[in-house]
């Protein structure tokens, strides 16, 4: 029985022995867990505490530097150029084309170059017939003077027998019908010499007559060979020979293309703001930079439908390569002055205004901004806390705030 006993008290004691080690090592193991998770708890704040806020949230942007430079208010518009003196050459007189002596592109001088004429041969015949009627109105003249001379002869004679007859007749020497032979002879030479001078009179105005009609047919004869009104150069060629040529019908066009006119057509609201002979216009045509022009004509109405004005500038002896008719691109500068600039990327609306970010220090400066004229990618500050040489931000300022730390990653040139 005693056996028994000891054999059962041993295996109860081994039970209680096995929970106690393993309450031991649970007991360790959270003790070791909570010292480990302690241990990351305070490096994490030490490292926290050893990087600063800034470090962590910089936000990366690109900026550029402001500058003074010189803004225009201007507007760009396209052109033509054109000649500022052309001639469209028609025939004087009506008649067949019988010669053209130039062809397109070649130059002419005023005056001296043949252009074309106009049926010749026929005008030579009548100038012949007006020489000729010419001379016989001369003839018919000098016959009617002569025959005046005449009767103004026989006249004087017939006077002195009438006044003969006469005195006879009162003494009672001759007959009454003697007497009035006489009397009527002297009558009708008198009407004769009448006569003669009428005749010597409309013989006159033939003559002068005659010689009109000459002088016309000279004219017209002169007039059949045309000659170049300006100089230039043949443009357009409308005619051949043998086409019938009439007064106002072109056979040619001749262009000064040594003086040319820069023209374009601007919108009714700046009518008031051009100036002839003060505004200036920058110009170029065919990549040809002809600089800055000024204007020299503006239109003295607006169209009521298109709503617009034309403006030119003249240019003289324009460089090769520009002709007429080619396409122009202007810029009319309404006003120029000089100011303090920021890339235009750089601005942004916020709360109904306008806002710059400037850099400073790594930190980014809010600032307001009136804006004033944009040109070439750059805008006028005319109000603000802005300065020469910031920089100012134009790329990233849409993840930007007041005070909000930056890292530059590129600076714009």
């Amino acid at each position: 029985m005693t056996v028994n006993q000891k054999s059962e008290a041993a295996p109860r004691a081994t039970s209680v022995a096995a929970k106690l080690l393993v309450g031991a090592a649970l007991v360790a193991f959270a003790t070791t867990g909570g010292y480990l998770i302690h241990q990351q708890q305070a490096q994490a704040k030490e490292t926290n505490a050893s990087t600063p806020a800034t470090e962590a949230k910089r936000v990366s942007v690109v900026v550029a530097a402001t500058i003074v430079r010189d803004f225009e208010r201007a507007i760009l518009v396209q052109g033509n150029v054109q000649t500022k003196e052309f001639a469209m050459v028609s025939p004087r007189i009506g008649g067949t084309l019988e010669a053209i002596y130039v062809d397109e592109g070649d130059a002419v001088v005023a005056g001296q170059t043949k252009l074309f004429q106009t049926d010749a041969v026929s005008l030579e015949r009548n100038l012949q017939i007006k020489e000729q009627a010419t001379i016989v109105a001369q003839c018919a003249s000098r016959e009617a003077a002569a025959s005046l001379d005449k009767v103004t002869v026989d006249l004087h004679k017939a006077e002195l027998d009438y006044n003969r007859f006469k005195r006879l007749y009162d003494q009672n020497a001759v007959t009454a019908d003697a007497f009035e032979q006489q009397q009527s002879r002297y009558q009708q030479l008198q009407a004769a010499r009448k006569l003669g001078e009428a005749q010597v009179e409309l013989n006159v105005a033939k003559q002068t007559q005659s010689k009109a009609e000459l002088e016309i047919a000279r004219k017209e004869l002169d007039d059949a060979t045309i000659y170049a009104p300006i100089s230039g150069k043949i443009s357009q060629r409308l005619g051949e020979p043998g086409e019938m040529g009439s007064p106002g019908q072109p056979v040619l066009r001749i262009d000064d293309t040594s003086l040319v006119e820069i023209a374009a057509f601007l919108p009714a609201q700046y009518y008031g703001e051009v100036v002839s002979g003060q505004t200036p216009m920058k110009v170029q045509v065919s990549g040809i930079d002809l600089g800055r022009q000024i204007i020299t004509y503006k239109s003295p109405t607006i169209h009521p439908k298109l709503r617009t004005f034309e403006v030119k500038c003249l240019l003289k002896d324009p460089p090769a390569g520009i002709a007429p008719g080619a396409m122009a691109q202007i810029t009319v500068v309404f006003e120029t002055r000089r100011g303090l600039g920021v890339p235009s990327s750089s601005l942004q609306s916020r709360a109904g205004g306008t806002v710059v970010f400037v850099i400073q220090n790594g930190v980014a400066r809010q600032e307001a901004v009136t804006t004033g004229i944009e040109a070439d990618g750059w805008t006028e500050i005319l109000q603000g806390q802005v300065k020469e040489n910031d920089p100012v931000v134009t790329l990233g300022q849409n993840m930007l705030n007041q005070g909000a730390a930056v890292q530059v990653q590129q600076e714009e040139k």
